[in-house]
């Protein structure tokens, strides 16, 4: 089971043998991946062109866009749905201490200063690696303690970015 939130509404998806019901009824669609994060999506006879946007697969968040328009997507495992029933959040009480470096590169653009508040999301810096610009995001609400590193520094895999 899981549970899709675009926008303001909330889908109920539940996976079964023979294919998908999303609110209990049952969809029958034919999708096509056309390339990396682009897809093809025949629906009730209505064709699609959707594309992934913006993935952070660690809070299950996308923004994907449809024939041109855009949707905030937030999706919601059988896990995330336990907790929620017990009434406790994957994240509570999880303090957020600093950022590591996914993978060596080079600081490209500082966002933060020492003493900045910064709200789960918010990005923090650039970090470019292998030609790509990575925009490094706050896990979490917190004030920066420290920016650990400068503009135009190279850094390794794991190496500690910004203290909170």
């Amino acid at each position: 089971m899981l549970k899709a939130q675009v926008e303001k509404q909330v889908f109920d998806i539940e996976i079964t043998g023979d294919g998908f019901l999303v609110n209990d009824k049952p969809v029958s669609w034919d999708i096509k991946k056309i390339e990396d994060g682009y897809f093809h999506i025949l629906l009730e006879n209505v064709s699609y062109r959707a594309e992934i946007v913006e993935m952070d697969s660690a809070r299950k968040s996308f923004v994907i866009k449809i024939n041109g328009r855009k949707y905030p997507l937030m999706l919601k495992d059988k896990f995330d749905l336990l907790l929620e029933k017990m009434g406790m959040n994957a994240n509570a009480g999880a303090k957020v201490n600093n950022v590591r470096a996914p993978m060596p590169g080079l600081i490209i653009d500082l966002k933060v200063k020492n003493g900045d508040s910064v709200k789960a999301g918010d990005p923090l810096l650039i970090l470019e690696a292998m030609k790509m610009e990575n925009i490094i995001k706050a896990p979490g609400d917190a004030t920066v303690k420290s920016v650990k590193v400068g503009m135009g520094e190279g850094v390794e895999k794991n190496q500690v970015l910004v203290e909170f």
